[in-house]
């Protein structure tokens, strides 16, 4: 059991997630640590926590479509996926959570004075629980790009912000998952301060067999919590 602990809050290696420090991603510049870090044993706050799903997840949350009096506007899809663990096998009723920009590129957040329109029946969140296949489904839309003036005529590739919750207070990863096909892959630096061997673990595929006809295509995204084939998520 002790041994099952330990591996459960070992930290990373730097073959898949970004390094806090990415010259290219200018805001890594100012925030990134300047001295090597502390490493602290966990204690009994780290290996436990509060309740996170169950009971305050309605099941019309992971459609964020339907969460105003109108429809939003934009190209409607479904993201869906399993959560796994380095061996393949499933993580049940880990709360998932998404965040997005809506089909114009802009967020529904004060900060966000990106000159496209706000849509009214959008506001770009939703969760769900995954079910007892590490499954999870979600209805929204695809999201626009957006500037963000990190470097010259800079824009972000399409994408949507994913956090996953655990057990405890330690246990919560963070990412992004992307469009195939993407023109500004390559000038993206958040994208590119993922080692180029696991970017492509962040693009979603297009999924024909879960497209609901003449309603909304679909793409798969599936999230590998550890491991040579782990989804590269952010680090804290």
């Amino acid at each position: 059991m002790t041994d099952l602990v330990l591996r459960g809050y070992q930290r990373p290696g730097d073959d898949v997630h970004p390094p806090l420090y990415s010259p290219e991603y200018r805001s890594t510049v100012r925030r990134a640590p300047k001295l090597p870090p502390l490493y602290l044993p966990h204690s009994l706050t780290e290996i436990t926590g509060p309740l996170l799903g169950e009971g305050f997840v309605h099941p019309d949350d992971a459609d964020l479509t339907r969460q105003h009096d109108g429809e939003p506007l934009g190209e409607r899809i479904i993201v869906h996926g399993r959560v796994l663990d380095s061996d393949g096998r499933p993580v049940p009723n880990t709360l998932l959570e998404v965040w997005q920009a809506n089909a114009a590129g802009r967020y529904h957040h004060d900060s966000d004075r990106h000159p496209a329109p706000l849509d009214p029946n959008f506001t770009g969140v939703g969760r769900c629980l995954t079910d007892a296949d590490g499954a999870y489904r979600i209805v929204t839309v695809k999201p626009g790009a957006y500037p963000w003036r990190n470097h010259d005529n800079a824009w972000r590739a399409q994408h949507i912000h994913f956090s996953l919750f655990g057990r405890s207070f330690t246990q919560r990863l963070v990412t992004q998952m992307y469009f195939p096909g993407d023109p500004l892959f390559y000038q993206d630096p958040i994208f590119n301060a993922v080692p180029e061997a696991a970017r492509s673990r962040m693009i979603s595929s297009f999924d024909l067999s879960h497209t609901v006809p003449e309603w909304a295509l679909a793409y798969r995204f599936d999230i590998v919590l550890r491991g040579r084939e782990a989804t590269p998520m952010e680090r804290s």
